[in-house]
């Protein structure tokens, strides 16, 4: 017993020695240990620039909300962040639809700590006992249905929150919470934010649209977070994981300029808990954006266009008719003044047909277009040398051996001689036929084989309808433009090539078709489009905007390669085609405005079924153009339907609109300016 005393009496004096060594020689240094604080820097998001139209009205603003966060300690604890979930979730709903499968196999296997210990056996312990990663695999698949059946909603609100409390990176804010916050939701948090470490309640914002669906398409969306499959590179651009960017069209166009200066937040941590928030720089929210679009004219086309597609289908042979294209362009300048598209589709959630927008087709869909691009045609035909303005031909129908006959459908079996002024105004086929086997270096002999080469028709087509935007990018500030679908030459026939003359072999965007009838009006000059006229810095007032960064000044692409001899005569004729009496357009000609243009009719085939495309391209005045107008109606009807008119009917609407806006501006200009002149007075 003696010695068994001794024994216990030297193990305390042992350890009262230790603790003695650490009270004194180390205190000190474990103190200072505890008590040390670090400084940590880190950014904070600021909100968006705002989107006005070209007259400063407010497009798209930032609507602020209430929102729940979460910072992420920088020594992260599971245990201590499940708990600050749990108690969190007792005073929030949060939506539980972003949960996965795996997320509840995880939470299950960590709120069951016991139950997923029995998950494998002692041999497999031993087996993988340095790979844990082997071990944990194991029990992710051995979790059954009903054992994930068994978490309850409680248990999914949790694992929500979870989820969002460790979706991000130490030190950094995530949002727990931002949409439908209740009053007392936000109340109840920040009544205890002393018992939910790094849970904050703040202020957030979400992008709110002042005409609701006008535009929608093109404006564009917000990430709310960085998408996954660009994350490194946001990521290497000072971005965080819980950034909203610009997903699409406008917003992710312009994302460097309407992100704005980040915050920059100095987070002073102890033992790795955030004790303290400095803001070092308030930061700035981005800059602004003036469109070049009027989003009163916007609104009337887009009116215009669903009225007159409503209008059409409910005769007979649409029954493929669902969508149209409008878009309006400044031929000298290329501001895009109104884009409109709309779809006309079922809406499966709310069981019924409706329209949709979809501005952002008139440059990511193309469509064969017809007799409106013979304009290109009859001026590849002077700058390549094979006509000269005025020079006589025989229209006739093109007998082909192997083939259809091909005519123009103002002539199925006569000879009429024409020249190029009446082959735009009667939209005459024979004679852009004939042209294309001229640049092919063909010959025809009727009821013979066509002898030509197909590859320079088509070489020499193509590069010269590229001048005026047909066939290639035209260059728009925005994102996801397409050159449409350009035809196999290996796999052409000659008679392809002929097709190619009359719009019916490649594709064309409606975008493509108002830059190439804008380069016809304004002399020859192939102006790049673009939808944003000014870059603003933000406005110290909230109603106000602030000054001009930056004004978007108008590119030439390139000058066709045309005298300005051949670009009037080709203009004459589209003068004709809506004044004379055999024009194809003469539904324009009482029109006010004085516009010229060119229609189009495609044969083409949609799901199977046989079809024609309609198409415009028009500009006004004549004189001076300040519009330009291309129109594209897809399926408009069926092969051996009733013909309709649905692109002349839109266009003569959306230009009476375009001048009755202009002149209500004019009077109220002159209004104004009278009123001045009295007060002086």
């Amino acid at each position: 017993m003696n010695m068994l005393f001794f024994i216990v009496f030297l193990l305390f004096s042992l350890l009262i020695l230790r603790l003695g060594v650490i009270q004194i020689v180390y205190g000190e240094d474990a103190k200072r240990e505890v008590e040390r604080t670090e400084d940590i820097t880190v950014n904070k998001s600021v909100p968006r620039g705002k989107i006005y139209d070209r007259k400063h009205r407010l497009i798209v603003d930032n609507e602020p909300r209430k929102a729940i966060t979460y910072t992420i300690p920088n020594q992260f604890d599971q245990k201590e962040t499940l708990k600050t979930a749990k108690a969190l979730a007792k005073l929030i709903n949060k939506d539980t639809d972003k949960i996965t499968e795996r997320d509840k196999i995880d939470y299950w296997l960590m709120t069951h700590p016991d139950e997923a210990a029995k998950k494998v056996s002692k041999a497999e312990l031993e087996k993988y006992k340095d790979k844990t990663n082997e071990l944990y695999k194991l029990q992710l698949e051995r979790v059954t249905k009903e054992e994930i059946a068994s978490l309850t909603q409680e248990d999914l609100e949790v694992l929500a929150i979870y989820r969002e409390f460790t979706g991000g990176y130490a030190l950094t804010q995530q949002i727990v919470k931002n949409e439908d916050v209740s009053t007392e939701e936000y109340a109840k948090v920040s009544e205890r934010l002393a018992e939910l470490p790094g849970v904050d309640t703040t202020t957030d914002w979400e992008r709110k649209y002042a005409y609701e669906d006008t535009l929608r398409s093109i404006l564009g969306n917000v990430s709310n977070g960085l998408p996954s499959e660009k994350t490194d590179y946001y990521m290497s651009r000072g971005y965080s994981r819980n950034d909203r960017v610009g997903k699409s069209y406008i917003e992710l166009q312009y994302e460097d300029v309407l992100r704005g200066q980040k915050e920059k937040v100095k987070n002073i941590t102890r033992s790795g808990t955030v004790i303290e928030s400095k803001v070092l720089h308030e930061g700035q929210r981005g800059k602004d954006l003036v469109l070049t679009v009027d989003m009163e004219l916007q609104h009337e086309v887009d009116k215009i266009v669903e009225e007159e597609l409503r209008k059409t289908k409910m005769r007979g042979g649409t029954g493929l008719l669902d969508r149209a294209f409008v878009t309006l362009m400044d031929p000298h300048t290329g501001e895009i003044l109104a884009m409109s598209g709309k779809q006309y589709a079922y809406d499966e959630d709310e069981g019924r047909y409706k329209f949709s927008d979809f501005a952002a087709g008139n440059f990511t869909t193309s469509y064969v277009v017809g007799s409106s691009v013979k304009g290109a045609t009859i001026l590849t035909g002077y700058m390549t040398g094979v006509n000269t303005p005025g020079k006589p031909i025989l229209d006739e129908p093109i007998i082909i051996k192997g083939s259809s006959p091909k005519s123009s459908h103002f002539n199925r079996g006569g000879y009429i001689t024409i020249n190029d002024h009446t082959a735009l105004v009667r939209s005459s086929n024979v004679y852009m036929y004939k042209t294309a086997i001229a640049i092919g270096d063909g010959q025809y002999r009727r009821g013979q084989s066509l002898i030509i080469d197909k590859e320079k028709a088509f070489r020499e087509m193509r590069e010269h309808f590229s001048q005026f935007g047909l066939g290639i990018r035209t260059g728009i500030d925005l994102p996801g433009e397409q050159i449409g679908f350009r035809g196999d030459v290996e796999k052409a026939h000659g008679g392809n090539a002929l097709d190619f003359a009359i719009g019916q072999y490649d594709s064309y965007t409606p975008l493509q078709l108002a830059q190439y009838v804008s380069t016809i009006a304004n002399g020859g000059y192939r102006m790049q489009p673009h939808i944003v006229k000014e870059i603003r810095d933000p406005g110290e007032d909230k109603e106000e905007m602030g000054p001009l960064a930056q004004e978007v000044q108008p590119k030439v692409l390139n000058r066709i390669n045309a005298e300005d001899a051949w670009i009037q005569r080709v203009q004459g004729g589209f003068w004709g085609v809506f004044h004379e009496a055999n024009g194809t357009g003469k539904a324009f000609a009482n029109e006010p405005y004085s516009p010229a243009g060119k229609t189009g009719t495609a044969e083409t085939v949609d799901r199977g079924t046989g079809v024609w495309n309609l198409s415009l391209v028009a500009y006004a005045p004549y004189e001076n153009p300040e519009v330009a107008m291309s129109i594209v109606v897809p399926s408009a009807y069926v092969k051996g339907g009733s013909p309709n008119n649905i692109n002349s009917d839109i266009g003569k609407r959306v230009l009476k609109a375009y001048f009755d806006l202009k002149n209500k501006k004019d009077d109220a200009a002159s209004e104004e300016t009278n009123e001045d002149v009295e007060e002086q007075e």
